[in-house]
């Protein structure tokens, strides 16, 4: 392949920049004028590359970004990016001066912990805060009134704190039933009604929401696993108010292809037997790419035709049982299209059986990015080699 002296293996993945730009310009044509997007860019942008992620969100619509970490955060400022930026995690007291002198908006969810805060922060810190409210998720935020009151008159009376969010998160917004999602949605209209003033951005809607609920949008949702151009969950494909479309792709090529005979076996622990003379095609992907163990069985495409994965998956390499033998340097599609055929990152997460969120997080740093424009190759990322 041509893009082969930017790294040496013969795996990778390709990133559809044009896929991830659609994904975010249907979300902000669907969406009012005033509402703004958090593009969500956590965990390596759900293993997509954050930079160019990034880049690309913020160039199709996005005006905001939101991490889980600081240290996501701060990668993303090493690297360039200067437009604001939540973290939507837990961040410790004791790094709030370095949040802000990078201009990192953090997220607060316990007085304990603003108190703590409060003491490391110097004099000349202006420190933006995002209030997190726990609505019925039951993982991080504030429950009470009160307590909301009381970070509210905290934030207020220090000028080196600005209340610039506040937010919630739903956790069934995925789901046909909606009740729940209703109840969540109702207590946080309640609590955001408490406050003497309400901030500047008011955020509870994540992608499913952002799909389905108009009246959740207030003045911003986040934007995470449908900006990568996949569903938030299968239930409500139906429901999409615009085509979304999947950026992801993975592809290895043929190492070695050898002729088995009947009996020969393959793999760790002998567990595939030739039933008759076979071909077997070797690729150069393994569980340390993320690619694991428990795919085997899956399909493959080579030239547009679906082959099995036979034996264990090693931790480099996996065998393929060919129809005939086939050059080496085939190509082969592990996620993705060929011809008229697809192998979507759903089908490998109903074989892993997970959810497609997933199947690009778990593809793992050494498996080199290749990023497209217009079918062309803007940029080469290659982590072993950094």
């Amino acid at each position: 392949m041509e893009e082969q002296g930017f790294f040496y293996r013969d795996t990778w993945a390709e990133i559809d920049l044009d896929r991830v730009k659609a994904n975010v310009e249907g979300l902000r044509n669907h969406l009012p004028a005033d509402v703004e997007i958090i593009a969500v860019v956590k965990a390596n942008a759900y293993g997509h590359g954050d930079v160019q992620i990034s880049k690309t969100a913020l160039a199709s619509g996005a005006t905001y970004l939101a991490v889980a970490f600081l240290d996501e955060a701060l990668s993303l400022r090493r690297k360039g990016i200067t437009a604001p930026i939540l973290v939507l995690g837990a961040s410790r007291p004791q790094d709030v001066c370095i949040a802000a002198e990078h201009h990192i908006a953090l997220t607060v969810f316990q007085t304990d912990w603003l108190t703590q805060a409060q003491s490391y922060l110097n004099t000349t810190d202006r420190l933006k805060i995002h209030v997190k409210l726990d609505t019925g998720m039951g993982r991080i935020g504030i429950r009470t009134n009160e307590e909301l009151q009381t970070l509210e008159r905290m934030i207020n009376n220090d000028n080196r704190l600005e209340f610039e969010g506040v937010f919630t998160h739903f956790s069934t917004a995925d789901e046909i039933n909606t009740d729940y999602f209703q109840l969540q949605f109702t207590r946080f209209q309640a609590m955001v009604s408490e406050l003497a003033k309400q901030p500047k951005y008011i955020h509870c809607s994540n992608s499913a929401a952002s799909l389905r609920f108009s009246e959740a949008n207030f003045n911003a949702v986040r934007m995470g696993i449908s900006m990568y151009g996949l569903t938030p969950s299968l239930d409500i494909e139906p429901e999409l108010p615009f085509p979304l479309h999947e950026a992801f792709s993975l592809h290895s090529q043929l190492i070695h292809v050898k002729k088995l005979h009947k009996g020969d076996k393959v793999s760790y622990g002998a567990t595939y037997e030739a039933c008759e003379d076979e071909w077997i095609g070797t690729i150069p992907i393994g569980y340390a790419d993320g690619w694991i163990r428990k795919l085997k069985g899956q399909e493959v495409l080579i030239n547009g035709k679906r082959m099995p994965i036979v034996g264990r998956i090693c931790m480099d390499q996996c065998m393929i049982k060919l129809p005939h033998k086939f050059p080496i340097g085939t190509k082969v599609t592990l996620i993705g299209e060929q011809n008229n055929e697809v192998i979507s990152v759903n089908e490998i997460a109903a074989r892993a059986e997970t959810i497609n969120y997933e199947i690009p997080c778990i593809i793992s740093n050494r498996v080199p990015r290749i990023y497209k424009q217009n079918g062309e190759t803007v940029y080469v990322y290659n982590a072993i080699a950094d």
